[in-house]
């Protein structure tokens, strides 16, 4: 496994004003593209509800995320309260939505770091940290003071800004980010965000500028890369065709996609009847088959499943 790309960065004195560049963005927040103005560092709440400090709901070695990640010894995960996404099927709600967990400082989380790398996990996977990437940064900096040297998995849901990301450049090796929607208009009734096929498509392509297509050691552990996951949809409401098509001529046809057939109706999908069933093996099928149509030759078929652990 070769070494991580943050501790370059810490040997070279930057990571310290990557950390400041990134507080800057909480005062009149501007972490992720909602803008919501607001001042965390103050303990106001914008759209993910949270403040100053990150909320971690769980913690663990975790075995159900895609085989590059989890290896022979799984994948160190976090898993982040709150979220910019508002997705009424949201698959973990219960850590999304409910703000549940335990208000957690730098030095309690650069302490989970720590000890999930002493368990033998590949990596350390980040869950839905767009919201909270100044505090991950700033327990980074005391991680890798005592010892922490394992690569980072940057687990979002999409949502990112580019400016933030750029902040990200030689700190994160692997990036693990949704595509959930071809079409605005569906993202808007479904998770209550803006313009987001072209906010991700860009976030996309800054995350595959920074660290190419998914590279991996000749165990099949992912050193560094890129790798997209797909949420198959009911009815075709994730866009598969648009998303697929995208990826293979505007960013790679080598890109690693993971098309999930997961999706069950839990949290508010049952109140819109599109949503409130199952995916059918025939949809499953032919999101596989767009995929293969569109160029794209590294696909898998896993199941992500969510770590319940509380802390």
């Amino acid at each position: 496994m070769q070494a991580a790309a943050y501790l370059q960065l810490q040997h070279h004195g930057e990571l310290a004003g990557r950390i400041k560049e990134a507080q800057a963005l909480l005062k009149g927040c501007t972490l992720c593209p909602h803008h919501c103005g607001i001042n965390r560092l103050a303990g106001e709440v914008g759209k993910c509800q949270i403040s100053a400090r990150a909320i971690v709901y769980g913690y663990g070695v975790h075995r159900g995320e895609e085989a590059p990640i989890v290896g022979k010894h799984g994948s160190g995960a976090i898993f982040f309260s709150g979220c910019n996404l508002k997705c009424i099927f949201c698959q973990n709600y219960y850590i999304s939505q409910t703000n549940k967990g335990k208000e957690t400082s730098a030095e309690e989380l650069a302490r989970i770091m720590l000890l999930l790398q002493d368990k033998g996990c590949h990596n350390i996977n980040l869950v839905t940290p767009t919201h909270v990437v100044p505090q991950i940064l700033e327990a980074l900096e005391i991680a890798i003071g005592k010892g922490l040297h394992l690569p980072l998995v940057y687990n979002s849901g999409g949502y990112d800004s580019v400016t933030t990301l750029k902040l990200l450049e030689n700190i994160i090796d692997i990036y693990l980010p949704d595509m959930k929607y071809g079409d605005a208009e569906t993202a808007k009734q479904l998770s209550g965000i803006d313009n987001y096929p072209a906010i991700n498509k860009d976030a996309i392509k800054e995350m595959h500028r920074q660290s190419g297509d998914l590279q991996m050691d000749k165990e099949g552990i992912a050193e560094h890369g890129l790798l997209v996951r797909h949420l198959v949809l009911p009815h075709g409401l994730a866009g598969t065709r648009e998303i697929t098509t995208f990826l293979a001529n505007e960013i790679s046809s080598n890109t690693y996609v993971n098309i999930l057939a997961q999706y069950y109706p839990c949290y508010m999908a049952h109140k819109t009847p599109a949503l409130a069933r199952p995916i059918t093996a025939t949809e499953f099928q032919e999101a596989m088959a767009l995929a293969r149509q569109a160029g794209l030759n590294r696909l898998e078929k896993n199941r992500a499943y969510p770590l319940i652990a509380g802390i």
